[in-house]
């Protein structure tokens, strides 16, 4: 194998690719990526691949010159250091000779050990899932927008549970009917939904419900690269793919998927088993105080207020008074201090109310709502929050947190 690479571009799929790769693993190939180089209908392309036996994606880049194909699989680690250190290089060759892959810039030679590519664990593939083949085949195909499911995701996935037993809610609830897709994700003190309605091609399959890993989102977020791109999603019993088109007839368009080109990346991710818990009787109907209120404003006072907080008292509270249109925020940390922040409502109905949250899942949604006023709905101190967009695609429920007087 001989590539000559665009070394931003390389740079870019390896530190993407090596993401999904285990720090740790007893299997010398699972800790390496798999660099295949091919020439398609005369043009080069080069692969690269990378697993933890759960999670697997692979990236295509296309900025490559190939002057002889071939494949091969070299640690990650040592591959994303080399090719990070030659950062005033903007091409590297790469080449391979018996055990070794030779990495070469303008004034630098790295020679390192590879391993064979039929070491390398097979990868998932998306086609045969997608053709209702192979070892999974998808019980549903849809497509959507890259920017509209990214919203989706980042609306909810920063909800997900962290090192928690119950293993169904350490990732993102996916549910498809129809033309409408709904992201859920709880760990148990707040609840996020976010809705779409599918901009892709008439969705194939039945209607389906799975749990996606909250690695496998993140790492989606960090290869969605083009808003308009179109993203092909397939489903199976126990896996899901993500596969994003560069263009194309499949492409943002709407069209027909099946006539899509080989994606430029694919993510699978086995799925997490288990029952997502209920949660549509979670998000409160009842609510009879409504606030209307500067996103910003909002997020910077309640950043204020957080800093006077600790583990003990780790609450900010929220006094709501609907004469004068106001909203003060308090708190108070024994041996540190207190702190009084006040902000103007743009509209305030119903009685006034104080209500006591954390602090940490305020501004964690506010980050991620893209209108600048956001809908806050309140009941009682002593019952969850709801915080909305104003056409109601995105609903946050927070439990409130009791505050000594």
């Amino acid at each position: 194998m001989k590539v000559i690479c665009d070394r931003g571009a390389l740079m870019d799929a390896i530190n993407s690719v090596a993401g999904v790769v285990p720090a740790r693993t007893p299997t010398p190939a699972l800790s390496c990526v798999k660099i295949t180089a091919r020439k398609v209908g005369g043009a080069g392309e080069l692969t690269l691949a990378g697993t933890d036996a759960e999670t697997s994606l692979h990236l295509t880049l296309t900025q490559v010159d190939v002057q002889k194909p071939g494949e091969v699989a070299v640690p990650a680690d040592k591959l994303r250091a080399i090719i990070s250190a030659e950062d005033n290089e903007p091409t590297l060759t790469l080449e391979t000779e018996g055990e070794l892959m030779h990495i070469r810039g303008t004034n630098a030679h790295f020679r390192v050990f590879a391993y064979p590519a039929k070491d390398f664990p097979p990868m998932p593939d998306f086609a045969s899932a997608a053709a209702g083949s192979g070892p999974d085949p998808a019980k549903a195909v849809f497509s959507h927008q890259s920017s509209a499911l990214l919203e989706l995701v980042q609306r909810t996935v920063f909800a997900t549970a962290r090192e928690t037993s119950r293993y169904a809610i350490n990732g993102v609830l996916l549910k498809r009917d129809g033309k409408k897709l709904e992201f859920v994700a709880t760990d148990g003190r707040r609840l996020a939904v976010s809705r779409s309605q599918l901009t892709g091609a008439s969705a194939k399959g039945e209607t389906v419900a799975c749990i996606v890993p909250t690695k496998a989102l993140n790492i989606l977020q960090k290869i969605a690269r083009d808003p308009d791109e179109n993203v092909r999603v397939a489903v199976g019993d126990s896996r899901i793919f993500f596969a994003f088109d560069s263009g194309g007839p499949g492409g943002a368009g709407g069209k027909d998927p099946d006539k899509a080109p080989a994606p430029r990346a694919v993510l699978s991710s086995v799925l997490v088993e288990g029952a997502f818990p209920p949660y549509e009787d979670v998000i409160p109907k009842d609510q009879d105080k409504r606030v209307l209120a500067g996103r910003d404003e909002l997020q910077s006072a309640v950043r204020k207020a957080s800093v006077l907080t600790n583990e003990e008292s780790r609450g900010v509270r929220l006094s709501f008074t609907g004469k004068d249109k106001r909203l003060k925020l308090s708190s108070r940390a024994p041996e540190m201090g207190e702190s009084e922040i006040s902000i103007d409502l743009q509209n305030y109905e119903g009685e006034d109310i104080e209500i006591s949250f954390n602090p940490a899942f305020i501004t964690d949604v506010l980050r991620v709502v893209p209108e600048q006023n956001v809908i806050v709905e309140l009941k009682a101190s002593n019952k969850p929050g709801l915080i909305r967009s104003a056409t109601n695609d995105f609903v946050y429920v927070v439990m409130p947190v009791n505050l000594p007087g």
